[in-house]
């Protein structure tokens, strides 16, 4: 029997992206990001939320896509996955949707330029659209984010 899946939608250029509603905290606009030295080209740096500092990354730089000026749509969404609070700039969010699980396919090798170990399925959604569904353990892939831990975790 498939599934129901509840997922927020955002996008990054034309593709459409999907985390699941049960992994968001929150979806917030842009705000004053405080840079931290020695990260990655794609870690922003902090935001203080509310008392918490959250390290804040660009999806399109960790997807290796080309980086663009936020605009009035930019969102940055805070997700919680291994143990850790981590916010994603994305062009912006605007939906959430529910995906069949049977209605998930496994992803291609490249899937709009990204690698496919940063997604989780590919879910094909009314009227032909394609949802691409993110694996949040591999985008928050600690041996790649450990300078974030330090961050996130002296809050």
């Amino acid at each position: 029997m498939a599934e129901e899946l509840k997922v927020i939608v955002f996008m990054l250029g034309n593709e459409e992206y999907g985390i699941e509603v049960d992994k968001v905290r929150t979806i917030e606009r842009m705000t004053p990001i405080t840079r931290v030295p020695k990260t990655p080209e794609f870690v922003k740096g902090v935001i203080n939320l509310r008392g918490v500092v959250v390290p804040v990354i660009n999806l399109r730089g960790r997807f290796g896509l080309a980086e663009t000026e936020a605009t009035e749509n930019s969102r940055i969404i805070i997700v919680a996955a291994n143990d850790m609070e981590v916010g994603f700039i994305v062009d912006s969010a605007n939906d959430v949707m529910d995906v069949m699980s049977d209605a998930i396919e496994v992803p291609p090798e490249v899937v709009g330029g990204i690698k496919a170990k940063y997604l989780s399925g590919v879910a094909k959604v009314e009227n032909n659209r394609l949802l691409i569904l993110l694996n949040l353990s591999e985008v928050l892939n600690r041996s790649e984010i450990v300078q974030l831990e330090q961050f996130g975790s002296e809050s």
